[in-house]
């Protein structure tokens, strides 16, 4: 069964870092297509960062030199970095994956995740 667990959202000042994880279990990571998307009240589920089966990565431009990306294999997890965060920022984190993907990243879009996690809520502070 597939699941997916995100940690390490929290309170923080802007201009402030935290680390985002997401336990994958069910499925191996590293065949996954997977992403972050973030959700505030009112507004739609946009994505963050995406990241295919090779690798390859896209952050949202707003975020493109703050955020990174990243699978540890060997973990089984993935991660998302913030870095430089804004009160922009601030919203419910949500980790998606799509098991034994072989989409590229350029055809890569939200329908194609069938698994979330439940989220993890990021507040940043003026």
């Amino acid at each position: 069964q597939v699941q997916l667990v995100e940690s390490g959202g929290g309170s923080v000042q802007a201009g402030g870092s935290l680390r985002l994880s997401c336990g994958a279990s069910g499925f191996i990571v590293d065949r996954a297509c997977m992403g972050w998307f973030r959700q505030t009240p009112g507004n739609e589920r946009e994505e963050v960062a995406a990241i295919d089966f090779g690798g390859a990565a896209r952050q949202l431009s707003s975020v493109s030199a703050r955020f990174t990306i990243s699978k540890d294999n060997a973990k089984n997890t993935l991660y998302l970095q913030m870095n430089s965060l804004k009160s922009e920022d601030t919203a419910t984190y949500y980790c998606a994956a799509k098991e034994i993907c072989y989409t590229p990243l350029s055809r890569l879009n939200v329908r194609v995740f069938d698994s979330w996690g439940r989220g993890t809520h990021v507040t940043v502070s003026p």
